[in-house]
């Protein structure tokens, strides 16, 4: 705090969904379609099987993934027909 004081650095917190929850919907609605059109693309780190979640979540630790772990336990979602 010593530092804070002495650079008179100003701290302010914030609570997502209280100060921004307002904004979420025209955030997903303009989100959805950015990456339908291929403007926003994401990394995720798939790791097959439950039995291999203790290794990935290492290397999360370690930093030697990129962008969002995922361990998949089943096989990949197919979309339901439509009845």
């Amino acid at each position: 705090m010593g530092q804070v004081l002495r650079k008179r650095i100003t701290l302010r917190g914030f609570i997502i969904y209280q100060d921004f929850g307002p904004l979420y919907p025209a955030f997903a609605k303009a989100m959805t379609a950015w990456l339908a059109a291929g403007n926003m693309q994401y990394r995720e780190d798939v790791v097959e099987g439950l039995e291999r979640a203790p290794e990935a979540f290492i290397g999360l630790l370690r930093g030697e993934n990129f962008g969002k772990v995922v361990v998949r336990v089943g096989p990949p979602a197919t979309k339901a027909p439509n009845p």
